[in-house]
């Protein structure tokens, strides 16, 4: 949709200052865990019991009577043990305004598997910036952590839709004006390159709770929004509404097989575009075509579902439908592809291998897959792009496998849900890599430039 035609506002095709994912992303010791926590406390979040939990526990990092609200999220022992977020913890919190979804991922290096996890279905980034941390040159220079490069291009590789900078820890420069507005300028020049566009920066601290909730009086050269004001104000707009029909079969639900009651339903989840009762179908990979006869939910019958709703449909036609199909609009099918070209960011300790295969899940189909190529691989630092002949942790590369079988497939640029897959090790059946699939205008694969 062009960003010069206002957005139809009807409650089925948008989430206007409804429920919001976000995360928090970072590098080590930013700050994350304590700014979840600052927000679930000043907005009233907690309860009684865990604030009570929290107060007493035995791992707590903070002196005297002040609460450690980093507690809040680290739910793992290893983690209050060593200080550190390991897993994703996802929180529930709601004001007047807005309700939210928040998922405090990781700041380690070797754990951005799940900061991957945390970030595929958000609408929003918060990316923290410890300013103690910030190497600053006498000359002006300024010096990002790497890991705040790596979830930044992360995020832009995903389409996380809004990124907010929040400039952590301001209280260790004293509230220094100075000291933001070069880590912002050092920012933006990096997100100018790396491709990045809604970009909002906050000045805050969360450990005091400057700008969070309330903006306090430390720092009046401020003038914007606090943190909660801002995230209440972002507007989400799900951009599937407007796609073609994309629905994965998860199940053929029948009955107990009589004939007398003959009931054939295909249940899932609709990832893009609206469905109505008479609409045209087709069935991919196979091609059959299809009309719906009804949709239900429940006990209940619909004269039509969008985008978000989990239903059943039901056909006219007998046809051999099952778990990992499409119903796709008859009109704008999904592209089939046999050769994929993706981004991709590895995931396992164990490096690719070009030898082997590995299963690749894809919607609600799995099939076989082989990588046949590497086609770069992407400098986090420079954002520049080399030859590579292999993938180990973390790496971020373009590459092209081949699958078994057809995948009915969208670009991930137009269609999250049927542009993701993740490889799975075929022998430890753990998740190797992510993946974000690249089409160009003809509906081939081909290699991503960003």
């Amino acid at each position: 949709m062009s960003a010069t035609i206002p957005k139809p506002f009807f409650p089925e095709l948008t989430r206007e200052r409804g429920l919001l994912r976000f995360i928090t992303a970072g590098s080590v010791d930013d700050g994350k865990s304590t700014l979840i926590g600052r927000l679930l406390f000043d907005s009233k979040g907690i309860f009684a019991d865990q604030l009570d939990a929290i107060s007493h526990a035995r791992h707590r990092r903070t002196i005297g009577y002040t609460i450690d609200l980093s507690l809040l999220t680290d739910g793992l022992e290893a983690e209050r043990e060593q200080g550190i977020t390991i897993d994703v913890a996802y929180r529930y919190f709601a004001t007047p305004r807005r309700k939210f979804i928040i998922a405090d991922t990781p700041g380690h290096e070797q754990y951005t598997r799940n900061m991957v996890t945390g970030a595929s279905t958000a609408d929003a980034v918060v990316i923290l910036i410890d300013v103690s941390k910030v190497k600053m040159g006498d000359d002006g220079s300024v010096e990002l952590l790497v890991q705040t490069k790596r979830h930044s291009t992360i995020a832009h590789l995903l389409q996380i839709e809004h990124v907010v900078v929040a400039v952590n820890k301001m209280d260790l420069v004293h509230y220094d004006q100075a000291v933001y507005d070069r880590i912002v300028q050092a920012y933006r020049e990096f997100a100018q390159r790396l491709g990045l566009k809604d970009i909002r920066t906050i000045p805050l601290s969360a450990l005091v709770g400057d700008n969070v909730v309330t903006a306090g009086d430390r720092m009046p050269w401020y003038q914007g929004p606090t943190l909660i004001e801002l995230l209440e104000s972002l507007s989400v707009y799900d951009a599937c509404h407007d796609e073609p029909l994309r629905f994965p079969v998860q199940l053929v639900a029948r009955h107990n097989g009589h004939k007398a009651n003959d009931f054939r339903g295909y249940m899932g989840r609709i990832e893009a575009g609206k469905v109505r009762r008479g609409d045209r179908l087709v069935v991919q990979p196979g091609g059959s075509a299809a009309t719906v006869k009804d949709i239900l939910i429940l006990d209940q019958s619909l004269e039509s579902a969008v985008v978000g709703q989990s239903v059943t449909l039901l056909l006219q036609e007998h046809l051999d439908i099952s778990r990992g199909d499409m119903l796709a609009s008859a009109d704008r099918p999904a592209n089939l592809l046999k050769t994929v070209t993706a981004d991709v960011c590895w995931l396992s300790e164990d490096p690719l291998d070009l030898h082997r295969k590995y299963w690749l899940k894809h919607t609600t189909r799995q099939v076989t897959a082989r990588v046949v190529e590497i086609h770069a691989l992407l400098d986090i630092n420079t954002q520049q792009k080399r030859p590579a002949d292999a993938l180990q942790l973390n790496d971020i590369a373009s590459i092209t496998l081949n699958v078994q079988q057809p995948l009915a497939a969208d670009a991930y640029d137009a269609i999250r849900a049927t542009g993701a897959f993740i490889l799975i090790d075929e022998v430890t059946h753990q998740t190797v890599a992510a993946g974000m699939i690249r089409l160009d205008d003809s509906g081939v694969g081909h290699v991503s430039e960003r």
